[in-house]
Protein backbone atom coordinates (compact mmCIF):
# COMPACT_ATOMS: atom_id res chain seq x y z
CA UNK A 1 0.00 0.00 0.00
CA UNK A 2 0.96 3.52 -0.68
CA UNK A 3 0.50 4.18 2.53
CA UNK A 4 0.90 1.68 5.68
CA UNK A 5 -0.90 3.21 7.97
CA UNK A 6 -4.28 2.05 7.51
CA UNK A 7 -7.58 4.01 8.25
CA UNK A 8 -10.23 2.53 6.76
CA UNK A 9 -10.74 -0.90 8.31
CA UNK A 10 -8.64 -4.06 8.61
CA UNK A 11 -6.69 -5.05 5.01
CA UNK A 12 -4.58 -7.45 5.71
CA UNK A 13 -1.58 -8.78 8.80
CA UNK A 14 0.99 -6.96 7.39
CA UNK A 15 -0.68 -3.32 8.47
CA UNK A 16 -2.08 -5.08 11.48
CA UNK A 17 0.06 -3.87 14.62
CA UNK A 18 0.53 -6.98 17.53
CA UNK A 19 -2.40 -8.60 19.50
CA UNK A 20 -0.91 -11.73 19.29
CA UNK A 21 -1.76 -12.62 22.24
CA UNK A 22 -5.30 -11.85 22.30
CA UNK A 23 -5.86 -13.37 18.64
CA UNK A 24 -4.11 -16.75 20.36
CA UNK A 25 -6.48 -16.28 23.01
CA UNK A 26 -9.48 -15.53 21.14
CA UNK A 27 -9.00 -18.28 18.46
CA UNK A 28 -8.34 -20.92 21.24
CA UNK A 29 -11.52 -20.20 23.07
CA UNK A 30 -13.77 -19.99 20.50
CA UNK A 31 -12.43 -22.91 18.54
CA UNK A 32 -13.10 -24.83 21.92
CA UNK A 33 -16.36 -24.01 22.38
CA UNK A 34 -16.34 -21.17 24.29
CA UNK A 35 -18.49 -17.72 24.14
CA UNK A 36 -16.70 -14.62 24.70
CA UNK A 37 -17.43 -11.05 25.67
CA UNK A 38 -14.70 -8.43 24.67
CA UNK A 39 -15.05 -5.23 25.86
CA UNK A 40 -12.65 -2.07 24.89
CA UNK A 41 -13.29 1.60 24.46
CA UNK A 42 -14.55 2.69 21.00
CA UNK A 43 -11.81 2.99 18.31
CA UNK A 44 -9.24 0.63 20.50
CA UNK A 45 -9.30 -1.98 16.94
CA UNK A 46 -11.81 -4.20 18.35
CA UNK A 47 -13.58 -4.86 15.17
CA UNK A 48 -9.87 -4.94 13.14
CA UNK A 49 -9.29 -7.90 15.58
CA UNK A 50 -12.00 -10.10 15.31
CA UNK A 51 -11.67 -9.76 11.53
CA UNK A 52 -7.92 -10.47 11.80
CA UNK A 53 -9.13 -13.49 13.97
CA UNK A 54 -11.31 -14.97 11.34
CA UNK A 55 -8.40 -13.93 8.34
CA UNK A 56 -5.98 -16.66 10.52
CA UNK A 57 -4.89 -19.67 8.67
CA UNK A 58 -6.91 -22.49 8.84
CA UNK A 59 -9.89 -20.48 10.45
CA UNK A 60 -11.80 -19.53 6.96
CA UNK A 61 -11.36 -23.01 5.77
CA UNK A 62 -12.76 -24.45 9.08
CA UNK A 63 -15.35 -22.49 9.86
CA UNK A 64 -18.28 -20.23 8.39
CA UNK A 65 -17.06 -17.11 9.71
CA UNK A 66 -19.76 -13.90 10.68
CA UNK A 67 -19.45 -10.55 11.89
CA UNK A 68 -22.44 -9.06 12.50
CA UNK A 69 -22.56 -4.91 13.38
CA UNK A 70 -25.63 -3.96 15.58
CA UNK A 71 -24.66 -0.58 15.83
CA UNK A 72 -27.07 1.00 14.15
CA UNK A 73 -30.11 -1.26 14.93
CA UNK A 74 -32.90 -0.13 17.52
CA UNK A 75 -35.09 -3.47 17.57
CA UNK A 76 -35.28 -7.39 17.36
CA UNK A 77 -36.42 -7.01 14.12
CA UNK A 78 -33.51 -4.13 12.89
CA UNK A 79 -31.20 -7.14 14.93
CA UNK A 80 -32.75 -10.12 12.79
CA UNK A 81 -31.90 -7.98 9.55
CA UNK A 82 -28.84 -6.97 9.77
CA UNK A 83 -28.03 -10.70 11.16
CA UNK A 84 -29.52 -12.21 8.22
CA UNK A 85 -27.69 -10.15 6.01
CA UNK A 86 -24.55 -10.37 7.33
CA UNK A 87 -24.95 -14.45 7.06
CA UNK A 88 -25.70 -13.86 3.09
CA UNK A 89 -23.19 -11.53 2.87
CA UNK A 90 -20.41 -13.94 4.62
CA UNK A 91 -21.93 -17.32 2.22
CA UNK A 92 -21.85 -16.03 -1.08
CA UNK A 93 -18.31 -16.25 -1.95
CA UNK A 94 -18.47 -19.56 -0.26
CA UNK A 95 -20.35 -21.26 -2.94
CA UNK A 96 -23.38 -21.83 -4.35
CA UNK A 97 -24.24 -25.07 -1.59
CA UNK A 98 -23.06 -22.64 1.66
CA UNK A 99 -25.85 -19.83 0.48
CA UNK A 100 -28.83 -22.46 -0.84
CA UNK A 101 -28.88 -23.91 2.21
CA UNK A 102 -28.78 -20.95 3.99
CA UNK A 103 -31.64 -19.53 1.96
CA UNK A 104 -33.57 -22.87 2.03
CA UNK A 105 -34.37 -22.38 5.65
CA UNK A 106 -35.59 -18.91 5.45
CA UNK A 107 -39.14 -19.78 4.78
CA UNK A 108 -40.18 -16.41 6.31
CA UNK A 109 -38.50 -14.02 4.02
CA UNK A 110 -37.52 -16.02 1.25
CA UNK A 111 -39.32 -14.05 -1.04
CA UNK A 112 -37.65 -11.01 0.11
CA UNK A 113 -34.56 -12.28 -1.05
CA UNK A 114 -33.26 -11.62 -3.90
CA UNK A 115 -30.42 -11.97 -6.75
CA UNK A 116 -27.36 -10.16 -8.36
CA UNK A 117 -26.06 -10.58 -11.99
CA UNK A 118 -24.21 -13.61 -11.15
CA UNK A 119 -26.83 -15.27 -10.18
CA UNK A 120 -25.79 -14.77 -6.06
CA UNK A 121 -28.15 -13.96 -3.15
CA UNK A 122 -28.56 -10.37 -2.01
CA UNK A 123 -30.63 -9.32 1.33
CA UNK A 124 -33.15 -7.02 0.17
CA UNK A 125 -35.25 -6.63 3.24
CA UNK A 126 -34.02 -3.41 5.93
CA UNK A 127 -34.23 -2.02 9.07
CA UNK A 128 -37.49 -2.57 10.91
CA UNK A 129 -39.26 -4.56 7.83
CA UNK A 130 -39.25 -8.03 8.97
CA UNK A 131 -43.09 -8.92 10.03
CA UNK A 132 -42.17 -11.87 12.47
CA UNK A 133 -38.56 -11.49 13.45
CA UNK A 134 -38.82 -13.63 16.19
CA UNK A 135 -39.26 -16.77 13.52
CA UNK A 136 -36.70 -15.75 11.43
CA UNK A 137 -34.44 -15.61 14.29
CA UNK A 138 -35.28 -19.34 14.97
CA UNK A 139 -34.60 -19.95 11.02
CA UNK A 140 -31.04 -18.32 10.96
CA UNK A 141 -30.65 -20.36 14.54
CA UNK A 142 -31.31 -23.41 13.04
CA UNK A 143 -29.29 -23.08 9.85
CA UNK A 144 -26.60 -22.18 12.09
CA UNK A 145 -26.67 -25.58 14.20
CA UNK A 146 -27.26 -27.57 11.07
CA UNK A 147 -24.51 -25.74 8.83
CA UNK A 148 -21.62 -27.64 6.94
CA UNK A 149 -18.60 -26.35 9.11
CA UNK A 150 -18.94 -25.67 12.63
CA UNK A 151 -19.38 -21.18 12.82
CA UNK A 152 -17.97 -18.33 14.77
CA UNK A 153 -20.20 -15.59 15.22
CA UNK A 154 -19.57 -12.24 16.15
CA UNK A 155 -21.59 -9.77 17.03
CA UNK A 156 -20.09 -6.16 17.35
CA UNK A 157 -21.23 -3.31 19.35
CA UNK A 158 -23.73 -6.14 21.39
CA UNK A 159 -24.78 -3.39 24.46
CA UNK A 160 -27.08 -1.81 21.47
CA UNK A 161 -29.72 -4.39 22.79
CA UNK A 162 -29.86 -3.18 26.01
CA UNK A 163 -31.39 0.12 23.99
CA UNK A 164 -34.37 -1.56 22.78
CA UNK A 165 -37.65 -1.59 24.05
CA UNK A 166 -37.92 -4.98 24.63
CA UNK A 167 -34.32 -5.64 25.19
CA UNK A 168 -34.49 -7.79 28.36
CA UNK A 169 -37.04 -10.16 26.21
CA UNK A 170 -34.17 -10.09 23.09
CA UNK A 171 -31.60 -10.87 25.38
CA UNK A 172 -33.47 -13.84 27.03
CA UNK A 173 -34.47 -15.02 23.85
CA UNK A 174 -31.16 -14.78 22.19
CA UNK A 175 -29.27 -17.00 25.24
CA UNK A 176 -31.54 -19.53 24.79
CA UNK A 177 -30.91 -20.04 21.13
CA UNK A 178 -26.93 -19.96 21.72
CA UNK A 179 -27.44 -22.22 24.34
CA UNK A 180 -29.32 -24.89 21.92
CA UNK A 181 -26.74 -23.98 18.84
CA UNK A 182 -24.18 -26.47 19.59
CA UNK A 183 -22.63 -25.95 16.24
CA UNK A 184 -21.65 -22.56 16.63
CA UNK A 185 -19.38 -20.26 19.31
CA UNK A 186 -20.19 -16.55 19.56
CA UNK A 187 -18.12 -13.61 20.52
CA UNK A 188 -20.03 -10.19 21.88
CA UNK A 189 -17.65 -7.32 21.66
CA UNK A 190 -18.85 -3.87 23.20
CA UNK A 191 -17.52 -0.74 23.62
CA UNK A 192 -19.95 0.58 26.66
CA UNK A 193 -18.27 -1.23 29.48
CA UNK A 194 -20.76 -0.28 31.85
CA UNK A 195 -23.78 -1.69 29.73
CA UNK A 196 -21.70 -4.96 28.40
CA UNK A 197 -21.23 -5.64 32.09
CA UNK A 198 -24.71 -4.86 33.19
CA UNK A 199 -25.73 -7.80 30.33
CA UNK A 200 -22.83 -10.29 31.44
CA UNK A 201 -22.13 -9.87 35.30
CA UNK A 202 -25.39 -9.18 36.50
CA UNK A 203 -27.08 -12.07 37.99
CA UNK A 204 -30.37 -11.05 36.70
CA UNK A 205 -29.66 -10.93 33.29
CA UNK A 206 -29.86 -14.58 30.81
CA UNK A 207 -26.56 -14.29 29.91
CA UNK A 208 -24.80 -13.90 33.80
CA UNK A 209 -21.64 -16.53 33.71
CA UNK A 210 -22.24 -17.79 30.46
CA UNK A 211 -19.05 -16.07 28.46
CA UNK A 212 -15.32 -15.75 29.04
CA UNK A 213 -14.70 -11.97 29.44
CA UNK A 214 -11.93 -10.13 28.11
CA UNK A 215 -10.70 -6.62 28.25
CA UNK A 216 -9.03 -5.38 25.34
CA UNK A 217 -6.24 -3.62 26.73
CA UNK A 218 -3.89 -0.49 24.39
CA UNK A 219 -1.20 -1.64 22.25
CA UNK A 220 1.58 -1.23 24.77
CA UNK A 221 4.15 1.81 23.30
CA UNK A 222 7.07 -0.53 22.64
CA UNK A 223 4.92 -2.38 20.53
CA UNK A 224 3.87 0.17 18.51
CA UNK A 225 7.03 2.24 18.26
CA UNK A 226 8.36 -1.03 16.47
CA UNK A 227 5.87 -1.14 14.07
CA UNK A 228 5.66 2.73 13.21
CA UNK A 229 9.38 2.80 12.83
CA UNK A 230 9.50 -0.61 10.47
CA UNK A 231 6.83 0.51 8.48
CA UNK A 232 8.99 3.83 7.81
CA UNK A 233 12.06 2.11 7.29
CA UNK A 234 9.95 -0.11 4.32
CA UNK A 235 9.34 3.39 2.49
CA UNK A 236 12.54 4.70 2.33
CA UNK A 237 11.88 7.11 5.39
CA UNK A 238 12.63 7.23 9.09
CA UNK A 239 10.59 8.41 12.22
CA UNK A 240 12.08 9.12 16.06
CA UNK A 241 10.77 6.86 18.86
CA UNK A 242 10.37 10.07 21.01
CA UNK A 243 7.59 10.96 17.54
CA UNK A 244 5.56 7.97 18.07
CA UNK A 245 5.37 8.38 22.13
CA UNK A 246 4.14 12.03 21.32
CA UNK A 247 1.49 10.57 18.94
CA UNK A 248 0.43 7.63 21.43
CA UNK A 249 0.43 9.81 24.37
CA UNK A 250 -1.56 12.74 22.84
CA UNK A 251 -4.06 10.01 21.45
CA UNK A 252 -4.50 8.38 25.10
CA UNK A 253 -3.06 4.93 23.53
CA UNK A 254 -6.27 4.63 21.09
CA UNK A 255 -5.69 3.18 18.28
CA UNK A 256 -7.99 4.62 15.05
CA UNK A 257 -6.40 8.58 16.67
CA UNK A 258 -2.80 7.02 16.17
CA UNK A 259 -3.20 5.68 12.80
CA UNK A 260 -4.90 8.29 11.51
CA UNK A 261 -1.81 10.31 12.79
CA UNK A 262 0.30 8.67 11.86
CA UNK A 263 -1.30 8.34 8.75
CA UNK A 264 -0.68 11.83 7.75
CA UNK A 265 2.85 12.28 9.28
CA UNK A 266 4.22 9.25 6.66
CA UNK A 267 2.16 11.81 3.92
CA UNK A 268 3.93 14.64 4.44
CA UNK A 269 7.54 13.17 5.34
CA UNK A 270 9.93 12.65 2.01
CA UNK A 271 11.66 9.23 0.97
CA UNK A 272 15.10 9.85 2.74
CA UNK A 273 13.84 12.18 5.38
CA UNK A 274 13.15 11.47 9.16
CA UNK A 275 10.08 12.45 10.82
CA UNK A 276 10.43 14.18 13.72
CA UNK A 277 8.55 15.34 16.69
CA UNK A 278 8.04 19.24 15.62
CA UNK A 279 5.68 17.77 13.25
CA UNK A 280 3.51 16.30 15.00
CA UNK A 281 0.87 19.12 16.25
CA UNK A 282 0.66 20.57 12.75
CA UNK A 283 -0.79 16.94 11.73
CA UNK A 284 -3.02 17.15 14.17
CA UNK A 285 -4.19 20.99 13.42
CA UNK A 286 -4.55 19.44 9.93
CA UNK A 287 -7.07 16.80 10.29
CA UNK A 288 -8.91 19.25 13.00
CA UNK A 289 -9.00 21.75 10.15
CA UNK A 290 -10.41 19.47 7.25
CA UNK A 291 -13.28 17.89 9.99
CA UNK A 292 -14.00 21.72 11.46
CA UNK A 293 -16.75 22.59 9.43
CA UNK A 294 -18.18 19.31 10.52
CA UNK A 295 -17.64 19.35 14.03
CA UNK A 296 -19.60 22.95 13.93
CA UNK A 297 -22.48 22.05 12.63
CA UNK A 298 -22.39 19.03 14.86
CA UNK A 299 -21.69 21.32 17.68
CA UNK A 300 -24.65 23.84 16.96
CA UNK A 301 -27.28 21.55 16.76
CA UNK A 302 -26.93 20.18 20.09
CA UNK A 303 -29.48 21.81 22.44
CA UNK A 304 -28.05 24.63 24.90
CA UNK A 305 -27.97 22.57 28.04
CA UNK A 306 -26.76 19.51 26.29
CA UNK A 307 -23.91 21.59 24.83
CA UNK A 308 -23.19 23.79 28.39
CA UNK A 309 -22.36 20.19 29.86
CA UNK A 310 -20.65 18.73 27.03
CA UNK A 311 -18.31 22.10 27.09
CA UNK A 312 -17.80 21.30 31.11
CA UNK A 313 -17.10 17.76 30.27
CA UNK A 314 -14.31 19.02 27.89
CA UNK A 315 -12.81 20.68 29.87
CA UNK A 316 -12.23 18.13 32.86
CA UNK A 317 -11.01 15.65 29.78
CA UNK A 318 -11.96 13.04 32.64
CA UNK A 319 -15.09 14.03 34.59
CA UNK A 320 -17.13 12.27 37.85
CA UNK A 321 -19.50 13.32 40.02
CA UNK A 322 -20.72 15.70 37.41
CA UNK A 323 -24.22 16.01 39.24
CA UNK A 324 -22.59 16.94 42.23
CA UNK A 325 -23.06 20.65 43.93
CA UNK A 326 -18.81 21.19 43.49
CA UNK A 327 -19.51 20.53 39.64
CA UNK A 328 -22.28 22.17 39.18
CA UNK A 329 -20.66 25.26 40.62
CA UNK A 330 -17.75 25.34 39.03
CA UNK A 331 -18.97 25.40 35.50
CA UNK A 332 -22.09 27.56 36.39
CA UNK A 333 -24.61 24.89 35.24
CA UNK A 334 -28.48 25.16 36.12
CA UNK A 335 -28.76 22.57 38.65
CA UNK A 336 -28.16 18.70 39.18
CA UNK A 337 -31.54 17.51 37.77
CA UNK A 338 -30.95 19.49 34.58
CA UNK A 339 -27.69 17.95 34.35
CA UNK A 340 -29.34 14.88 34.61
CA UNK A 341 -31.61 15.09 31.26
CA UNK A 342 -28.38 16.69 30.05
CA UNK A 343 -26.31 13.87 30.38
CA UNK A 344 -28.94 11.16 29.62
CA UNK A 345 -29.31 13.10 25.91
CA UNK A 346 -25.47 13.03 25.43
CA UNK A 347 -25.04 9.41 26.64
CA UNK A 348 -27.81 8.54 24.23
CA UNK A 349 -26.62 10.20 21.28
CA UNK A 350 -23.11 9.04 22.04
CA UNK A 351 -21.67 12.43 22.35
CA UNK A 352 -19.97 10.79 25.56
CA UNK A 353 -18.99 7.75 27.16
CA UNK A 354 -19.14 6.60 30.46
CA UNK A 355 -15.94 4.27 31.92
CA UNK A 356 -14.62 3.40 35.01
CA UNK A 357 -16.87 6.27 36.89
CA UNK A 358 -15.42 8.97 34.37
CA UNK A 359 -17.30 10.60 31.98
CA UNK A 360 -15.67 11.21 28.57
CA UNK A 361 -16.20 12.53 24.72
CA UNK A 362 -16.17 9.53 22.24
CA UNK A 363 -14.71 11.48 19.76
CA UNK A 364 -10.92 12.26 20.88
CA UNK A 365 -10.70 14.74 17.66
CA UNK A 366 -13.82 15.88 18.63
CA UNK A 367 -12.47 16.83 22.28
CA UNK A 368 -9.60 18.29 20.62
CA UNK A 369 -11.75 20.58 18.46
CA UNK A 370 -13.19 21.46 20.95
CA UNK A 371 -10.63 22.68 23.53
CA UNK A 372 -9.27 24.71 20.22
CA UNK A 373 -11.87 26.32 19.54
CA UNK A 374 -14.15 26.72 22.86
CA UNK A 375 -11.36 26.50 25.57
CA UNK A 376 -7.82 26.48 25.86
CA UNK A 377 -4.65 25.86 23.71
CA UNK A 378 -3.86 21.78 22.99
Amino acid sequence: MKNPFVTGGYVSPKYFCDREKETDNIISLLSNGNNIALISPRRFGKTDLITHCFRQEGINDEYHTFLIDIYATKSLSDFVAVFGSSVIQALRSKGRAAWEMFIGMLTSVRSEISYDMEGKPVWSIGLGNIEHPATTLDEIFRYLNMADKPCLVAIDEFQQISRYSDGENVEAALRTHIQRCSNASFLFSGSQRHLMNNIFLSPSKPFYQSVTTMNLQAIPLEKYKAFCMEKFREGGKEISEETVTEVYEKCNATTMYMQRIMNILYMQTSEGKTCSIEQVQPAIDYLLELSSDTYESLFVQIPEKQRNLLLAIAWERKANEVMSGAFVRKHRLPSASSVSVALKGLLEKDFITFDNGYYSIYDLFFQMWIERRFLKPL
